[in-house]
Parts: C-alpha cells; sequence; structure tokens
C-alpha cells in the first residue's frame, strides 16, 4: 500500500514537471539498499528501475542504488551534480590540461557548498577509491568548525615529506584541491592556482 502511495506522489510531481519543465532531467535515489542482501542488490536495483521507467514514460529517469551507511550517497549525488553542468567537457579538459602543465599529481574540483566532486583528473594512479568522499567530509567537518568559531573556510595546505595538497577557493561556485608529490614545488603551485583562476571563471560563466 505504501508503495502505491510513493507511485502516486511519484507520478504527480512528474505531471506538474511535464507541464512546466518538459525538459527536466529526473533521478531517483532507491535508497535503503544496505537492507538488501549483497547478492540480490542488483535484481532488485534492476526491478526498481523497470518500475521507474514504465512509470516515467513518456520522459527518461537515471537510477542509482544508495544507502546512507556508505559511500553510495555521495557518488550518486556527484553523479547528479556532474549531469547537469552544461558546460562539464569544456571544464574537465581545461582540468586535465592545468594539472598536466602544473606536474600535479592529481587535481579536483568541488561544488562550492557541498564539496561534491565536479570533475578530477590525475597522472598517478591512487590505490583508495573512496579518497573523495573522505576529503569531502574532512573538508566539511573542517569547515562546520570554522563556522562555530565565527571565522570562514577560504583554504588549506598540507606537506608532509610524501606530498603537498592544497586547498583553496577557484571560482565563485567551486573549490579546487590540488596534489603534488614533489613538495620543493609549493610556492609555485599555490601561484599556479591563483593564475589559473580567471580562466575557470571564464568557462563558468558561459554556463
Amino acid at each position: 500500500r505504501e508503495g502505491e502511495k510513493d507511485s502516486q506522489y511519484y507520478q504527480t510531481c512528474l505531471e506538474a514537471i511535464l507541464q512546466h519543465s518538459p525538459k527536466a532531467e529526473i533521478f531517483c535515489l532507491v535508497h535503503k539498499m544496505d537492507l538488501v542482501h549483497v547478492k540480490h542488490r542488483d535484481a532488485v536495483l534492476l526491478e526498481r528501475e523497470k518500475d521507474l521507467a514504465r512509470l516515467t514514460e513518456p520522459m527518461k529517469c537515471v537510477c542509482f542504488s544508495t544507502s546512507i551507511w556508505d559511500e553510495t550517497l555521495y557518488k550518486a549525488w556527484s553523479a547528479i551534480v556532474y549531469q547537469l553542468i552544461p558546460n562539464v567537457h569544456a571544464i574537465e579538459s581545461s582540468l586535465e590540461y592545468f594539472c598536466s602543465v602544473i606536474e600535479a599529481d592529481e587535481v579536483l574540483l568541488f561544488e562550492r557548498a557541498t564539496f561534491l566532486v565536479i570533475s578530477h583528473c590525475h597522472r598517478n594512479g591512487n590505490r583508495d577509491e573512496h579518497r573523495f568522499e573522505k576529503i569531502s567530509n574532512i573538508i566539511k567537518q573542517f569547515k562546520l568548525s570554522c563556522s562555530k568559531l565565527g571565522t570562514h573556510f577560504d583554504s588549506m595546505e598540507v606537506t608532509n615529506s610524501n606530498f603537498a595538497a592544497f586547498i583553496d577557493t577557484f571560482t565563485s561556485n567551486t573549490y579546487v584541491m590540488v596534489v603534488v608529490s614533489n613538495t620543493s614545488i609549493a610556492s609555485i603551485t599555490r601561484l599556479n592556482i591563483q593564475n589559473a583562476k580567471k580562466h575557470f571563471e571564464k568557462l563558468e560563466a558561459k554556463q
């Protein structure tokens, strides 16, 4: 019975979208998937996708399997934000060029308010596939601590014998993170970040 109510609410929302924003992108999060046994999750998701596809016609929807207990929710929202950026390919191309020119190991672009990853590129392999979520959570907690103290988070630098990482405001809607293994180029890396801001501001203005 609850499922029937959910379907009715969903179709009511779709009717409004069709009337006012017929070209809108539709995303559905199939939540609480942690309650489904691992070996059954793919089958359950496929079944939900079929149901949602039928309910969404004549529009299309993209589904994500999510849970609050792992990285799936973060990945889903990052993917949604990525798909909603009009000129994301131009941003990716510029980010790859920037990463290569400054000889960075990795460059990440975060949405400013949520710290969701918009784009990233790397020249060296990184074995931690959950690093984006970890970095995002660390920075959000740090920003929260700053707010409690009445201060504003602007930038951060972490340096040790193995690498240097720089997080800085980039455009009006983004933060950038640059990781370099050559710690001797820390000063020039900070300068390169400042010099690249204007270019990415122009890209953002074209959206």
